[in-house]
């Protein structure tokens, strides 16, 4: 079996499709410039602003002018219907899924009208569209993908290249006949200052890799591939991928790099390949002073002293967070289509110990491509992309899962029995969902008598709504200074997947759904996926959400049933003997 790509679509800072991306990669022409379209203070702050107001989207798309629409959604409605026009397919009689990857969400719109939500009903509709899926649906919609089911992932900037691996092992299982997965993420605010909190932002363009350089520029956009098995019209193949946790730390990525070394190193043995098969690596490349080093490290660990041809294309289109896996896996495939390597715009200085990346060629031929994708909490991601067919095939075995232990809270009085797990200084640091997922995921360990799984799967359709209200509130009240950058890294949805991968020092498979009251069944299904596909033996899924009294407030003006005040339920799976 192979897994072909058949279409691809993108719209970035350095052009709204395909054509124009690929000519500003050519011709070495960044898209990363000041504030144009997003409303802060922070007008020193360069990014990579898609060059597309909301309302010419909204014409693109036939929506209503009138009508407010999440700019994720937006730019994803777009890409998604290039990449189907490209991909020239028929849905009809056809399974087709759409897997989407994002963190931000509607945030744009929930801060935009985030107080009239709280004061009257004009806009109170868009607090049912602050859940991550709701984009997902929104896209199928507008991009016309009639008879499509959405899925969506979340797993900070390695979201849409999961979101891939997802799609990816949807056909393996035959679960699916098109996918179209990728990834969206506007910029708002709300990312804009936490980012600045966590002082990770440089005031001039970024230089990843470069001696100098002092952080990323924050970018959005948003790419999809179509991909089908063993499909006639193949543009390239996906002939491996690796999901990984460096089960490190919640935003520093460790010093030798174990997450993506691990990633990387499974995308090569599933593709059957040797590291010196690689003819080009896209870097995840932030311009962050760790993310460099780690990433430098973890490469040189598999490639050693024979580095293939390596780039980071941040600096064309500044991080496009959860979009920028699927936008740098088109940047692959425009590379290997069109025989040109990006350059590493703005690197002058050789960086102690790190890689040398390239400055840009043209004329060259691309088999075989690796792009690396590492996320907030370790969840690193490589995928490897082929001119020709990689036969991939699935576990013949198809092993059966099981459900041998699970563990429920759903009264915050519960949590006194954290004690036996955590510290009462580290409890306090906890958010309370943080502790109930904490406690229920350990405590469903230990009766199912595992100290480390395969793989942590999470659901969630909200994640932690307590951090993110009161980081959001903390922005619309007092500013956009002092920010707290301890609530901004917990509003992450993989927060909590990541925080138990990291206390038990799980490095295997690590992922996050947030699909509304979905997530649970997409959780559940992937990981009796990986063991069907003998990926794994035992895999830890929790569902988790808690709601707040203004959430709920919303939720009783909608008409809507309000949601629990908090509900964690852990299950441990294994395989079938």
């Amino acid at each position: 079996m192979n897994i072909s790509v058949t279409g691809f679509g993108i719209v970035c800072a350095i052009g709204n499709d395909a054509h124009a991306v690929c000519r500003s990669l050519m011709d070495g022409k960044s898209g990363v410039a000041p504030l144009h379209y997003l409303r802060s203070a922070h007008k020193e702050l360069p990014v990579g602003e898609v060059k597309l107001s909301d309302s010419q989207m909204k014409e693109m798309l036939g929506i209503d002018q009138d009508k407010v629409v999440s700019r994720t959604t937006l730019m994803g409605a777009v890409a998604a219907r290039q990449a189907v026009a490209d991909a020239n397919v028929c849905f009809a009689g056809k399974r087709v899924r759409l897997v989407t990857g994002t963190t931000v969400g509607g945030m744009d719109a929930t801060e935009r009208y985030y107080a009239s939500m709280k004061e009257n009903d004009e806009y109170l509709y868009l607090a049912a569209k602050h859940d991550c899926g709701s984009c997902t649906d929104d896209i199928i919609g507008y991009a016309h993908l009639d008879g499509a089911e959405g899925y969506t992932v979340s797993t900070a900037c390695s979201s849409s290249v999961n979101a891939i691996i997802v799609g990816a092992e949807m056909l393996r299982n035959n679960e699916a006949d098109i996918v179209i997965a990728g990834g969206t993420e506007a910029l708002s605010a709300f990312h804009l200052n936490g980012f600045k909190s966590l002082m990770i932002l440089d005031e001039k363009q970024c230089r990843p890799f470069d001696e100098t350089r002092a952080g990323l520029n924050l970018g959005e956009g948003a790419a999809f591939i179509v991909m089908q098995r063993d499909a006639p019209n193949a543009i390239a193949y996906i002939a491996g991928y690796g999901n990984r946790c460096d089960a490190f730390h919640q935003t520093a990525s460790s010093e030798n790099g174990e997450g993506a070394f691990l990633a990387v190193s499974d995308a090569l043995s599933m593709a059957s390949l040797k590291p010196s098969d690689i003819d080009y690596i896209n870097a995840h490349g932030t311009g962050t002073p760790n993310n460099d080093n780690s990433e430098s490290t973890a490469l040189k660990r598999i490639f050693g002293d024979k580095m293939p041809p390596i780039s980071s294309t941040k600096s064309f289109t500044g991080h496009t967070t959860s979009a920028s896996g699927a936008i740098e896996t088109v940047i692959c495939l425009l590379s290997m289509t069109h025989g040109f390597i990006p350059a590493n715009l703005g690197w002058k200085n050789q960086m102690p110990g790190g890689i040398t990346p390239s400055a840009g060629e043209s004329g060259v031929t691309l088999n075989k491509v690796l792009c690396n994708s590492f996320g907030f909490g370790g969840n690193d991601s490589s995928l490897i992309l082929s001119s020709s067919p990689i036969d991939v095939e699935p576990n013949s075995a198809k092993p059966e899962a099981e459900i041998i232990a699970e563990d429920v809270v759903t009264d915050a009085a519960e949590l006194a029995d954290l004690r036996q797990f955590v510290s009462p200084m580290e409890s306090r640091r906890m958010g309370r969902l943080m502790k109930a997922a904490t406690l229920t995921s350990l405590r469903a360990l230990q009766k199912g008598g595992v100290e480390c799984p395969d793989a942590i799967i999470t659901a969630t359709a909200y994640g932690m709504l307590e951090d993110s209200e009161m980081f959001l509130e903390d922005m619309v009240n007092n500013g956009e200074e002092l920010l707290k950058p301890t609530l901004f890294m917990q509003s992450t949805h993989n927060t909590m997947g990541a925080a138990i991968a990291i206390r038990i020092k799980c490095h295997g498979y690590n992922i996050t759904y947030s699909h509304g009251s979905r997530s649970y069944e997409m959780a559940l299904q992937d990981a009796k996926r990986l063991i069907a596909l003998g990926k794994a033996r035992t895999v830890l899924v929790g569902m988790h959400d808690e709601s707040t009294p203004t959430f709920n407030g919303f939720c009783r003006r909608l008409g809507q049933p309000e949601l629990v005040d908090l509900y964690s339920r852990s299950v441990l799976l294994r395989a079938k003997d």
